[in-house]
């Protein structure tokens, strides 16, 4: 099949990656430009996956702050080198984790962050909930185990569902950067800040 260059130059301004990534995805996907982005999405994330054990020891400090002036985070985002700290793509996912976690308040990065008696304390909480409902033991462990993937979402910045596209999670939006920049980037630490508190 003959890819013409518009098409490569269409999705390189849609996705930011390289001429010949999107040609190759063009040619993947016979042409189609959808199909091409849903491609180049997934060779991120799992070429996310592999850079992800790289250290991120460069980076920078983003900052936002609500126009209400009652709320502030101070966000350090991490990357391998900085150049890649200085792109726009890297700016571009800095502000979006602070607005993110302005709305979302989230208390942890990630999963394995959280106490172990946190976790067994919310387990015993939902526990508690289903206690004489008459279920069998697998049908509450399976209630249980769907309760905590819920707490997760709350509390945990990468479980969280991306603000301004629901049916990503935050996890996946830093794999799709990845992806692009080609250098592991990783939250490293954030402070939220509350008038008054």
């Amino acid at each position: 099949m003959n890819i013409n260059a518009h098409d490569v130059k269409t999705l390189r301004e849609k996705t930011g990656v390289g001429m010949m990534e999107c040609k190759k995805a063009l040619l993947e996907a016979e042409g189609d430009i959808e199909k091409a982005i849903t491609i180049l999405r997934t060779q991120g994330i799992a070429s996310a996956k592999k850079l992800s054990v790289r250290v991120a020891k460069e980076g920078k400090i983003f900052s936002y702050i609500h126009h209400s002036g009652k709320i502030g985070v101070l966000l350090e985002l991490g990357c391998e080198t900085s150049f890649s700290a200085k792109t726009p793509e890297f700016d571009e996912l800095g502000k979006d984790l602070c607005l993110q976690i302005t709305a979302s308040s989230p208390l942890y990065i990630k999963r394995n962050e959280i106490p172990e008696d946190k976790l067994s304390e919310e387990r015993a909480i939902y526990k508690k909930q289903l206690e004489g409902t008459n279920k069998p033991q697998q049908i509450i462990e399976k209630i249980i185990d769907g309760k905590m993937e819920k707490f997760y979402q709350e509390t945990c910045l990468l479980d969280q569902p991306y603000i301004r596209d629901p049916k990503t999670t935050i996890e996946k939006l830093i794999a799709e950067k990845i992806g692009k920049i080609k250098e592991n980037i990783t939250p490293i630490r954030f402070v939220i800040f509350r008038q008054g508190e």
